[in-house]
């Protein structure tokens, strides 16, 4: 049995590797909040614009707008504007997102939070772990190795770029189980 907070807020947060279905997770849980009339507003890192500018969409294709933000602060903005706020792709963002996501929840908000736990070399991702420790609730979702079909938790970069960020997807990276897992 999973207690919904009454009087608080609370952090939700979604990790996992690449293709392992997070950025799906948290449309699904930002569209039911829109058809609960819950007012949301819903927030992506400048830097990924894989697919578009403005819409988070999944490797699925499932989409849904959001803004783009360079700085977490900014975020503060929209206090009064919603209730629920989605944000993809922490990882991307500095630890002052930490910071953000706890004043919401400490406000009365709900903050759905999505993003890799694992950087390319299987390192703890920016600040992921910090997240962690602060979410009521983590879920962790697994893609399937590439490789051998086992339940994936790695994203293998296959390409030859050595900064932590490199924004790609299948073209950079694959999604490999502990066993098949090669970091650089």
């Amino acid at each position: 049995m999973t207690l919904t907070p009454q009087k608080s807020g609370w952090i939700e947060l979604i990790c996992g590797s690449m293709f392992s279905g997070k950025t799906d997770e948290l449309i699904r849980r930002l569209v039911r909040a829109q058809i609960a009339k819950q007012r949301v507003a819903i927030f992506k890192p400048v830097i990924d614009d894989r697919y578009d500018e403005t819409y988070i969409i999944s490797h699925n294709k499932r989409r849904i707008r959001s803004i783009p933000i360079d700085n977490p602060n900014s975020i503060l903005e929209h206090l009064d504007n919603a209730d629920v706020f989605g944000i993809d792709e922490a990882q991307f963002f500095s630890n002052s997102i930490v910071k953000v996501s706890n004043k919401l929840a400490d406000v009365g908000k709900r903050i759905i939070v999505a993003g890799l736990d694992k950087d390319y070399l299987g390192k703890s991702f920016g600040p992921m772990p910090e997240l962690m420790i602060s979410s009521e609730y983590v879920t962790k979702v697994l893609a399937i190795c590439v490789k051998c079909g086992d339940p994936a938790s790695y994203s293998q970069r296959i390409s030859s770029e050595s900064n932590q960020i490199v924004v790609g997807e299948s073209d950079k990276y694959e999604a490999r189980c502990r066993n098949c897992f090669k970091p650089f």
